[in-house]
């Protein structure tokens, strides 16, 4: 195949058919991943595409609309990048057939990059360096010829009077070595020995782990205090490893705490290779093996290394994702009173009273290891004092104190008052935040954080949207995923929960509206300003006159 700037100019991304491997991934047609990615790009929200142009799609979930508008963006990257490596190799004057054919065919960015790697660096490959020596016809002889014939016919190509040194090739045995190279390369290019090589390392590779022992540090005392004790000297088939387990090897590796090597059956898949190969000279054997030893095992380890860590990515941002839609989607409990414990030991417990709407009433502090007694007359007098018809208790430390008191409290005094416990997860990083101290600039951070407590159980929603997603910490080892990838996927889940239940544009935060489809954090702030300056919003027609809030803008939010 000849490769000329005509044809190289003339390649570019189909969008129909990654359509059609959408459509294909997903089980839907091709025509409904079309019009999903369209009305993308003119600006609909998934949400509002979901919920307000079925007869465009045909009627696809939520869930559907979000994956063919994600994977299409996925594909449609790897298919950019395919081109520009193909291109940028062309460019350098290297593109072979195998490498094209390489480049075509591979399914991972991952792939791409290992093919795309030796012409990004300044230094040459040993291919690279026969190639220009003139060898890869000696290279294509070692295909066909035996030994005897190969030997003689390196022969032909030795020369030592080159114009530049450099591509002198001295004997027949350095033009032997030189035409290895160029066959290692090509062995370790090839895409269908990667897969094979990559799916017996799969079925039959072991992750190993050790332990680090810092300098000066005993090993069985390292053991013993280290985090990843249970990995100081651990190994798992690869094809039986969990996604935790990844994501805790992987940070134990991060922070060198442990060395990962992953042991695979080199021996092997040098043999499946050569099986694969018509060998008709030990050169080509020889060269075979070190394609695969030098060349293609260590790129199928990173590849499968990298796989894992993107496979448990996936798993551990799911699993947040899934745990955070089920902690927004708790039944509010409105119209009733509440106080809001934050549990405390050192410090003390605060507690903040609340009305039927969320508004702050009054505040005090309890120490219940200290004083217990006192504690549960504070508790009482508040009961009394608020009206308080339900005890919201944080399971911070020091909580399961305050609940035998307050348990007490309600069974001896109140048999109407209910109590529940709350997760306080990310009530520090809110009452810490910028939207705390607006709600309440002359509170200290400790009420605020009471105040949260009882707002998660009359309203969880519009209260935990003013936090940080990744800061309510339903997730698992949320810290070891990709944090952009969590950011994006919690963000998606936030919106699409406040989506779901909608908002009342007379009551909702700036942290909630700023969810809603088609607003953004600039136009939710304009949205508050216009309500506390002109009053109460009586209409949806009333946002038409909220400044920056544009004809698209209104289409996609007024529905919600």
């Amino acid at each position: 195949m000849e490769f000329t700037q005509e044809t190289i100019d003339a390649l570019s991304v189909n969008e129909v058919e990654i359509m059609k491997r959408v459509a294909e991934e997903l089980n839907i047609k091709v025509q409904q991943v079309s019009a999903v990615i369209s009305l993308v790009a003119e600006g609909c929200t998934i949400p509002f595409i979901a919920r307000y142009r079925k007869e465009k799609h045909c009627s696809l979930d939520e869930l559907q609309v979000r994956e063919s508008d994600h994977l299409y963006t996925s594909y449609k990257n790897l298919e950019e990048r395919r081109l520009e490596i193909v291109k940028g190799i062309f460019a350098q004057g290297k593109l072979t057939e195998s490498l094209y054919k390489a480049a075509m065919s591979a399914k991972t960015l991952t792939e791409l990059e290992d093919l795309w790697a030796p012409f990004k660096k300044k230094k040459k490959t040993r291919g690279m360096v026969a190639i220009e020596k003139g060898l890869d016809a000696l290279a294509d002889a070692m295909l066909e010829l035996d030994d005897a014939a190969l030997e003689e016919k390196a022969k032909e190509f030795v020369k030592t009077d080159a114009e530049d040194p450099a591509l002198n090739v001295p004997t027949a045995k350095d033009a032997l070595d030189g035409a290895k190279d160029i066959i290692a390369e090509r062995v370790s290019q090839d895409t269908d020995n990667r897969a094979a090589v990559h799916d017996l390392y799969i079925q039959q590779g072991t992750i190993v782990t050790k332990g680090i022992v810092a300098e000066g540090q005993k090993a069985e005392d390292a053991e013993k205090t280290s985090t990843y004790k249970m990995y100081w000297d651990y190994s798992e088939p690869l094809a039986e490893l969990k996604p935790h387990r990844i994501l805790a090897i992987n940070r134990g590796e991060r922070e060198g705490a442990l060395d990962v090597t992953i042991d695979v059956p080199v021996d092997d898949a040098v043999a499946l290779l050569q099986k694969k190969a018509k060998i008709h000279n030990q050169y080509h054997k020889d060269a075979i093996e070190d394609g695969l030893v030098r060349l293609l095992s260590p790129a199928v380890v990173r590849e499968i290394r990298s796989d894992e860590a993107d496979e448990a990515d996936v798993h551990g941002i799911s699993v947040f994702s899934e745990n955070l839609k089920n902690l927004l989607m708790q039944q509010p409990i409105k119209g009733s009173r509440v106080l809001g414990i934050d549990p405390g030991i050192r410090t003390g417990t605060k507690c903040a009273a609340l009305d039927e709407t969320g508004k702050y009433l009054g505040y005090f502090k309890i120490f219940q290891v200290q004083s217990p007694e006192d504690s549960y007359k504070q508790i009482c007098d508040a009961i009394d004092k608020y009206d308080i018809q339900v005890v919201a208790v944080g399971n911070g430390t020091g909580s399961q104190e305050v609940q035998t008191i307050v348990s007490k409290v309600i069974s001896e005094n109140y048999k109407d008052v209910q109590y529940t416990v709350v997760d306080e997860s990310g009530a520090s990083v809110y009452s810490a935040s910028d939207i705390a101290r607006e709600e309440f600039p002359d509170l200290d951070l400790t009420i605020r954080g009471a105040i949260s407590m009882g707002r998660r159980l009359q309203d969880p929603l519009a209260e935990l949207v003013k936090i940080d997603p990744k800061a309510i910490g339903v997730g698992l080892y949320q810290h070891d995923v990709n944090q952009k990838k969590l950011g994006d996927a919690l963000d998606e889940v936030v919106g699409s929960v406040v989506n779901q239940v909608g908002v009342n544009l007379n009551t909702a935060s700036y942290s909630l509206l700023k969810y809603v489809s088609g607003i953004t954090s600039g136009t939710a702030k304009k949205i508050v300003a216009y309500r506390d300056a002109n009053g109460k919003i009586t209409s949806r027609e009333d946002l038409k006159k909220v400044p920056g809030l544009g004809p698209k803008a209104f289409e996609q939010c007024a529905g919600f």
